[in-house]
């Protein structure tokens, strides 16, 4: 089996946080939550990574970010642009929006071909989720089915104190097995602890590609076409069609540790004391790359 590949979505904009959040430091050598995950990635065992992201954040990105990075890990990067599109197909009139994650994974078609995980740049997983994926996506193929795995997080450790949040619920057979439902936010209900949900980690093997492509016209001749300027191809919707089909199996690979975001700006302090107090207790050193 080929070696996994960690693939990092970079390329959104922190509207709720005021800025691009992927580049912002959490702590006093000037690491940002991304260089943990990739550290956290890089000690489970992988040896590449993919950085999705714009134009227009390539000079500053590669300056900040990858070029440390680089003597440690293979890095590649790709960009997820509106006009980035089949052939036949044009940006609707007046869109400034993304097409959403699942075209942000399309767009790694030329550089993905073996299993690989996917995480957002925003997002602190912890060590155990990039262990835990390894092991997964080094010991699994796809057999009749595609063979998924996703972290699932316990809601408890994942809420911010600072404003509202989406989080996609999973409903897990006895097996482990998911069927993946996404809350939009439309309605609110109460959730009880320890229920699982999913942070956007996931772990695929390439065929994930190959319906990305079937999958990204048959949206934009439907769901665009209703909502030219909103409508977003979304990755966890993939999964949820590509489960009812009977196509895709998803482990869940439950975790404890507590999810670290910066979805507001109020939360930057928590999350810095968080990474500091980690950093105390020896989980990290005070420089990542060196």
């Amino acid at each position: 089996m080929k070696e996994p590949t960690l693939v990092v979505l970079a390329a959104g904009m922190g509207s709720r946080y005021g800025g691009l959040k992927q580049m912002d430091p959490v702590d006093h050598e000037g690491h940002t939550l991304l260089d943990f995950s990739v550290y956290d990635a890089k000690r489970a065992g992988f040896k590449k990574v993919v950085f999705i992201i714009k134009h227009a954040i390539e000079e500053d990105f590669i300056r900040m970010i990858g070029s440390r990075i680089e003597p440690f890990m293979k890095v590649e990067y790709v960009f997820q642009e509106l006009d980035k599109l089949p052939e036949g197909y044009a940006v609707p009139e007046g869109r400034e929006k993304p097409f959403g994650t699942g075209h942000a994974l399309l767009c790694c078609k030329d550089v993905v071909k073996e299993p690989f995980v996917v995480i957002n740049a925003d997002d602190y997983y912890g060590p155990k989720a990039f262990q835990m994926m390894y092991d997964f996506l080094t010991t699994h193929e796809d057999g009749d089915k595609y063979s998924y795995a996703m972290i699932g997080f316990y809601i408890e450790n994942t809420i911010t104190e600072n404003g509202s949040v989406a989080r996609g619920i999973c409903h897990v057979d006895e097996d482990n097995y998911a069927a993946f439902t996404l809350d939009d936010g439309k309605t609110w209900e109460d959730i009880p602890e320890h229920t699982l949900i999913s942070m956007n980690c996931w772990g695929f093997t390439p065929g994930i590609i190959r319906e990305l492509e079937t999958m990204f016209p048959v949206f934009l001749d439907n769901e665009v076409k209703e909502n030219p300027l909103k409508a977003e191809f979304f990755l966890p919707n993939v999964v949820g069609d590509l489960l009812k089909e009977g196509k895709a199996s998803v482990k869940v690979l439950e975790s404890e540790e507590k999810w670290y975001g910066v979805t507001y700006q109020e939360d930057k302090r928590t999350v810095v004391e968080a990474i500091q107090a980690k950093k105390n207790a020896g989980l990290y050193p005070q420089e990542l790359w060196r």
